[in-house]
C-alpha cells in the first residue's frame, strides 16, 4: 500500500484554501486537476510503497512519537517549478512543523532515507498545462487570502489509493499530542 504521513487542515482553513482555488480557476491559467476539499493536507513524510510487515513497524514507531500542540499560519503561494510548473501551493509557516517533521523521520530512521529538503506546503492544485507561467506567478503573488493561524493537536498516518477519479485516502492511525 502507498502511505504517508500528514496533517489534517481545519474547516476555516480548508474554506480559505478552496476560495484561493476558485480565484485560480477564474483565471483560467491552468487546466489540470485542483485538490479536491476532502484530499487537501499537509504531508510531513511520504513513505511510499509500504508492505504489511513495514507498515506494522511505522504504527508501533509512530504510536511512540510525543508532540504537543502546535500553531501554523497560512504563508505564501507558489509553485515547484518555476518553468514547467506541476504544483501549485500554499506555504505554511511555523518553526513547530519542521520540528514534528524531523523528530517523525528520527523515529522512522531504520526505515526510510531522511527527509533532506522538507518544506511545509499545501498543494491546492497539480496543472497539466499552464497557458502563461509569467502570469499564473504574477497572479500568486496578488491573490488576497488571510494568513490565518491555525492549532495543530493530531497526526495522521494514510494509505492513498490512486484511482481514476484521483487518490482515495483512509487514515489508518492518528497521534495525538501529548
Amino acid at each position: 500500500m502507498r502511505a504517508f504521513i500528514c496533517i489534517d487542515l481545519p474547516e476555516n482553513i480548508l474554506d480559505e484554501i478552496i476560495e484561493i482555488q476558485d480565484g485560480l480557476r477564474k483565471t483560467n491559467l491552468i487546466n489540470g486537476k485542483f485538490t479536491e476539499r476532502q484530499n487537501i493536507h499537509l504531508t510531513l513524510k511520504f513513505l511510499g510503497e509500504v508492505n504489511e510487515d513495514k507498515f506494522n513497524e511505522v504504527k508501533e514507531q509512530l504510536s511512540k512519537l510525543k508532540f504537543s500542540k502546535f500553531s501554523l499560519k497560512l504563508d505564501k503561494l507558489g509553485v515547484f517549478s518555476e518553468k514547467f510548473i506541476r504544483i501549485v501551493w500554499v506555504s505554511v509557516a511555523g518553526n513547530e512543523l519542521f520540528e514534528i517533521q524531523k523528530d517523525i523521520d528520527f523515529c522512522l530512521k531504520n526505515l526510510f532515507p531522511k527527509e533532506e529538503r522538507f518544506m511545509g506546503h499545501i498543494t491546492i492544485a497539480r496543472p497539466k498545462f499552464v497557458k502563461d507561467n509569467k502570469k499564473l506567478l504574477e497572479k500568486l503573488q496578488n491573490i488576497n487570502y488571510s494568513k490565518i493561524n491555525f492549532e495543530i493537536d493530531k497526526v495522521y498516518l494514510k494509505k492513498s489509493e490512486l484511482t481514476a477519479k484521483g487518490p482515495k485516502y483512509e487514515t489508518l492511525l492518528e497521534i495525538n499530542y501529548t
